[in-house]
């Protein structure tokens, strides 16, 4: 039995196996679907996906054959791995220098006709073959060659999309991970930041209380602008924490709620009535999408038509239609408005326009931006309409899910 030369070296035809991660895996149906219609076409009683590494021939689908595997240099496969670009055929295997001593010709499963496809990838390198066995001598039509060259360049292809998939899941997992080790940074720090913080507010506000009328004009100056910065790390370390918190919410599934009672329960918490005039559907509409993520959505919303509101009298409307897949809302204010050159640039994590709000602390830039990552990973789309001058509207979609 002549054993076959090799075309690259051992070590590296078994690397390029081990990234396929395809090895001792279970069956697979869309590999058994391909074994099966190679024997049917070419009326063969085996059909076999074979894979080489450097000691023996490992079978991932194999129709019509109970065994999973072959020392090396009883594989037929072998050899047709050494002419990668042809299809070997091997009419009557006892008449076969090559193979008529083989175990496999001489004893079960007595082999005798063999055609061969070598499993080349994109890079051009033979892995195994896709083939035919029959107990009887034979040959086939140009047909059935042509077919199974066909059905071989799927076995590379459904190869390919397993491994790319695989991959994904990989990277996955790998940015599941650091999301996670993410929001726990997040977490310390801003509790490292807000815990000396509150002393320094606390100490302004006992100067102030203690030595009010000794302070002078300077000294209140300096302690205005420790304020101000104090307000703006506070709301930054605040934003942080939303920002992956929001994260955590699309872990919650989908469920019904009636939208009015979570909107009016919105209004309560953040005390809207104090603040401005909002109205919103009040009749008995049920949807059903991730209701944290949306409660989350629309109290980042409304905190910003609050904040940035410039009238005396701020009002709010919420709008609500549905249509088939997806719910659409609308946000809108009497607000300053927001330029058309800026409209894009607000929805970028810790961009700011640099225009304090009504309360004169300057934005961070993390509050819409969780609103477009929590609607866009709820299916969503979201955009802004402003004149720059009358208000805004934001307008957002989400997916209906059953």
């Amino acid at each position: 039995m002549k054993k076959p030369a090799s075309s690259y070296g051992e070590t590296e035809k078994s690397d390029i196996l081990k990234d396929y991660m395809i090895l001792d895996t279970e069956e697979e149906e869309e590999f058994n679907n391909i074994t099966r219609l190679a024997a049917e076409i070419c009326q063969a009683p085996v059909s076999l996906i074979s894979l080489s590494d450097s000691r023996r021939q490992w079978f991932k689908s194999s129709f019509g054959l109970a065994i999973r595997e072959i020392p090396e240099e009883h594989s037929f496969c072998s050899h047709a791995l050494e002419h990668p670009e042809e299809t070997l055929l091997v009419q009557d295997a006892r008449m076969d220098k090559r193979f008529s001593d083989n175990p496999l010709v001489t004893g079960n499963p007595y082999v005798v006709f063999y055609a061969g496809v070598p499993l080349v990838t994109s890079h051009g390198f033979a892995l195994g073959t896709l083939c035919v066995v029959d107990h009887q001598p034979r040959t086939l039509t140009e047909t059935q060659i042509n077919s199974i060259q066909i059905l071989a360049k799927q076995v590379v292809q459904l190869m390919e999309l397993r491994k790319a998939n695989l991959n994904l899941k990989k990277l996955k997992k790998n940015l599941e991970s650091r999301n996670s080790e993410l929001e726990q940074f997040a977490y310390v720090v801003s509790h490292d930041i807000k815990s000396p913080l509150s002393s320094i507010v606390l100490t302004g506000e006992m100067l102030r209380e203690n030595f009010g009328d000794s302070i002078d004009e300077g000294n209140d100056q300096l302690l205005n602008v420790l304020d101000r910065a104090s307000s703006k790390i506070k709301n930054l370390a605040d934003g942080i924490l939303s920002y992956y918190h929001g994260e955590r919410a699309l872990n919650d599934q989908a469920e019904s709620f009636k939208l009015g009672h979570c909107i009016q329960e919105i209004v309560e918490v953040m005390r809207i009535h104090q603040q401005a005039e909002i109205h919103f559907p009040r009749e008995e509409i049920v949807i059903h999408s991730n209701k944290t993520a949306f409660e989350q959505i629309l109290i980042n919303l409304l905190q910003n038509a609050i904040k940035y509101g410039d009238k005396e009298k701020t009002i709010i409307h919420v709008r609500f239609r549905e249509e088939e897949g997806f719910y659409y809302f609308e946000v809108q204010d009497n607000g300053r408005g927001i330029a058309e050159a800026d409209q894009q640039k607000i929805f970028e994590p810790f961009t700011t326009l640099g225009i304090p709000d009504r309360f004169g602390a300057l934005g961070t830039g993390i509050g819409l931006s969780t609103v477009k990552k929590l609607i866009e990973k709820l299916g969503g789309e979201i955009r802004v309409l402003s004149d720059g001058k009358t208000g805004s509207r934001f307008e957002f979609s989400l997916k209906k899910y059953r």
